[in-house]
């Protein structure tokens, strides 16, 4: 037999150089592939860079915090929502304040005014937002490098005080709803008030129970006798109607006092016009008795006499007169003028 390991027959076949023009190919596209993956890589980091905005000319803008808590490298600072700087470096200032170094593009510093407000508030759940905000567009331009004092609003700072407050509450609930408390008396004194009202309003009297207690029978013997003289002034009015009738119909009635007046005035006026008439003629005579006074002493004693009786005469008209106005309050006037 053959040994297979001396049988030239069995040896392995050498596989055959590459090449040299194949080496160089492949090396060839391994440096230029080499060359594209670094050129992809640089030109991603300098479009990084220039969406970052590295290329582009800024201004700078400090802004000057008690402290920097929650700020970083690269934070926006927002107005009206849009980003318009971006945080670029935050120092410590030598009086222990925080300095907030912020590069704001040109193009973008047209919304920062001298005027300009800017603010640092911190949210409980996110995080430190830096914010611009500028009312009057027309006044001067914010110029590069200004130095602005920012207006903290921390949400987190209250929650102390929110805390304290919320166990002061916890403690004034516990004392209003304890066993002894004031609110518990009430309660108690309005249960008793509701029991009371409950058993007023069974009673025989109801409400009234309720509200007057004992002087309850008082009020309501009050309102029998204030019934009972209601009843007794119902009376008095009507006998009083009828006495009042009675009296219009003798005062006006066909044979009443008024008509009675009124004869006795129709018969006043006759005895006036008949002493107007005696007026006359004793004028008449007194005219011619003071022609003949001078020679004649006894016509003066009947001119004396004739005037005392018509005096006397006029008494009884007066007394007269007198007597219908007693009767009839008729106003007139009664004087009668002597000459």
């Amino acid at each position: 037999m053959v040994d297979p390991a001396t049988d030239p027959a069995t040896d392995p076949v050498p596989d055959p150089a590459p090449p040299p023009e194949v080496d160089a190919r492949l090396e060839r596209r391994a440096g230029l592939l080499l060359l594209l993956f670094v050129l992809l890589v640089g030109a991603s980091i300098v479009y990084l860079l220039y969406a970052r905005g590295a290329f582009e000319a800024t201004q700078r803008l400090v802004l000057v915090a008690d402290d920097s808590e929650g700020v970083q490298v690269g934070m926006d600072l927002t107005f009206s929502g849009f980003a318009v700087g971006r945080v670029s470096r935050i120092e410590l200032a030598a009086d222990g304040s925080a300095r907030i170094l912020v590069d704001v593009p040109l193009r973008d510093a047209r919304w920062l005014r001298s005027s300009s407000v800017f603010t640092m508030t911190r949210s409980l759940l996110g995080g430190t937002a830096i914010r611009a905000y500028s009312g009057i567009l027309s006044d001067p331009p914010l110029p590069d490098g200004a130095e602005r004092s920012v207006l903290l609003g921390d949400a987190a700072a209250d929650v102390p005080r929110i805390m304290n407050e919320v166990r002061g509450l916890v403690a004034n609930l516990t004392a209003l709803t304890a066993s002894d408390s004031a609110l518990a008396t009430a309660l108690d004194k309005v249960n008793q008030v509701t029991t009371r009202v409950e058993s007023g309003m069974a009673g025989k009297r109801g409400a009234l129970d309720l509200l007057l207690g004992a002087e309850a029978p008082k009020l309501i013997t009050t309102l029998e006798r204030s019934n009972q003289l209601l009843a007794n002034l119902d009376a008095l009015v009507r006998r009083t109607d009828g006495v009042v009738g009675r009296a219009d119909e003798k005062l006006l009635g066909d044979q009443g006092l008024v008509v009675d007046g009124q004869a006795t005035v129709r018969q006043l006026n006759q005895l006036l016009t008949e002493a107007r008439a005696s007026l006359g003629k004793v004028d008449a005579v007194l005219r011619e008795a003071e022609l003949v006074a001078r020679n004649a002493r006894v016509a003066s004693t009947d001119l004396g006499q004739l005037r005392a009786e018509v005096e006397s005469s006029l008494r009884k008209v007066e007394q007269l007169v007198n007597e219908v106005n007693r009767l009839w309050p008729f106003k007139r006037d009664t004087e009668v003028k002597l000459p």
